[in-house]
């Protein structure tokens, strides 16, 4: 594929995910923009297929609009099903292993839907995601969810407990996690500190 293809067909699907995604900073496409830069960078590191790998994190998130209308199917299976039907649709030339690791990687993406990460671009997108959700960033996020759901200050230490703070364990390459290591030392100083102050 033409690099001049390539370009074009990436601004095609940045458009796609954009007019799909949330407006929010929390799950929308200010995330997803995060998640590309963090998968740019862990991939061009490790030598992953970087057109692939773009292609999937623009696209990871896309299910989440519909998922209050789907509410038994996890957002990564709704992502990876607007996705597929999205580049099959647009006829891009894509080769069959191709299509398959993007979906793979949308799919796997998410820790709740099980999937195991088998590619290394899937990898990638898995660890970037969850990476997305510690740090300074991870931490406005985690407050800014609770808050739009109405919950409480005990939701928030909750969540920080059952899942952030695990996230760390969770990464899947080296590189991820010298990132996440240093991203969760910013929960676990507001943790600590809350947890006095409450």
């Amino acid at each position: 594929m033409e690099p001049t293809e390539r370009k074009k067909i990436l601004k095609s699907v940045k458009k796609y995910a954009e007019e799909n995604s949330f407006g929010d900073d929390i799950h929308g496409f200010k995330h997803v923009e995060r998640v590309f830069d963090l998968c740019l960078g862990i991939g061009k590191n490790s030598g992953a297929n970087l057109f692939i790998l773009k292609i999937a994190a623009l696209l990871h998130d896309i299910g989440r609009i519909r998922e209050k209308e789907s509410l038994n199917t996890n957002h990564a299976e709704l992502s990876a099903k607007m996705a597929l039907e999205f580049l099959t649709k647009n006829n891009y030339h894509f080769k069959k292993n191709e299509i398959d690791n993007i979906i793979h990687s949308i799919k796997a993406h998410s820790f709740s839907n099980n999937i195991k990460p088998n590619t290394l671009e899937a990898k990638i997108l898995s660890d970037a995601d969850k990476l997305d959700a510690l740090g300074a960033m991870g931490l406005y996020r985690t407050i800014g969810y609770t808050i739009n759901n109405k919950g409480e200050l005990k939701t928030v230490i909750q969540h920080l407990e059952e899942k952030i703070l695990e996230l760390p364990k969770r990464m899947i390459l080296e590189e991820s996690k010298k990132i996440a290591q240093k991203r969760v030392e910013i929960i676990k100083t507001f943790y600590e500190q809350i947890k006095k102050e409450i």
